[in-house]
């Protein structure tokens, strides 16, 4: 399959400098990623949508190559950064797929703006504190959860053992089988350093924050657009018994064998679920 060229080009949005990744000419898809990830996250999967689409992929506010803001990283924020990408790039409206951290930001986009995104695609993520998530949080949050959330501690802890803290997350979320060692590399890249570290804790931090805003954007309405939940490794079908009474026309699935960093572990198999639920004559 012929491949797109990649740019990588600074966009001013709501206060920040994104670092953006386009490829492609098409109706636009936005790609969202996750901790402990970039933009590259979609290394696999890029080329393949843009021969038929506008690709987006940003680095989310304080992540790789985009402004470590001081705040800002709750998910009403991250979709205002988003909204305000697709605004320089002249883009009206959008499809958005969005992994682990880049759900909550994309699904309160569809909520608070459901005339800007035409199909919601959410990966391996819990969605605030939705209900759906009681048998999966039955014994308790995943451990780095509270290890993240307490202020200055991790990034105090973790400064010199960087690659070894992102390589357990790496390992984990391919089942052991591992990513390009390209793709490795500059995820640990992104990730060292205080500052670094600060800005992707400060997610995890934003959570209180993040599922009120969500559940108030649910109260007030829910997804109209098509929307699509997939899961793998360990969340499974939780985001999709999450959305079942938010989505009116949602789908979910589940790809055997993968683990949490879909994009990476199982690019083929994400592709044949991608490539036809955002084809435009689905609109």
């Amino acid at each position: 399959m012929p491949t797109s060229p990649i740019t990588l080009r600074r966009i001013a949005t709501n206060g920040i400098h994104a670092n953006v990744a386009t490829a492609g000419t098409g109706p636009p898809v936005v790609l969202l990623h996750g901790f402990p990830h970039t933009w590259q996250l979609w290394h696999e999967v890029i080329g393949p949508l843009a021969t038929r689409h506008r690709v987006i992929a940003p680095d989310l506010r304080g992540f790789g190559a985009s402004t470590r803001a001081v705040d800002g990283y709750d998910a009403g924020t991250l979709a205002a950064d988003i909204d305000g990408i697709l605004d320089a790039l002249g883009e009206p409206t959008a499809a958005v797929v969005a992994i682990d951290a880049g759900v909550s930001a994309a699904t309160l986009l569809a909520l608070r703006r459901p005339d800007r995104v035409r199909r919601l695609v959410v990966m391996e993520s819990l969605l605030g504190s939705l209900p759906g998530a009681e048998n999966f949080l039955a014994a308790g949050p995943p451990w780095w959860f509270g290890f993240h959330a307490v202020p200055g501690l991790a990034e105090t802890v973790l400064i010199g053992h960087e690659a070894q803290y992102i390589d357990w997350f790496l390992h984990a979320g391919t089942r052991s089988r591992g990513v390009p060692l390209e793709i490795r590399n500059a995820f640990i890249d992104a990730y060292t350093g205080s500052d670094a570290l600060r800005c992707a804790f400060s997610y995890y931090r934003a959570l209180p924050t993040s599922a009120r805003q969500i559940s108030d954007a649910v109260a007030h309405g829910g997804l109209a657009m098509p929307t699509l939940a997939i899961g793998a490794h360990p969340v499974g079908a939780t985001l999709e018994r999450q959305l079942r009474p938010v989505a009116s026309d949602l789908t979910g699935h589940l790809i055997p064998d993968c683990g949490h960093i879909i994009p990476l572990d199982r690019p083929k198999e994400l592709l044949d679920l991608l490539l036809p639920f955002l084809a435009p004559s689905q609109s």
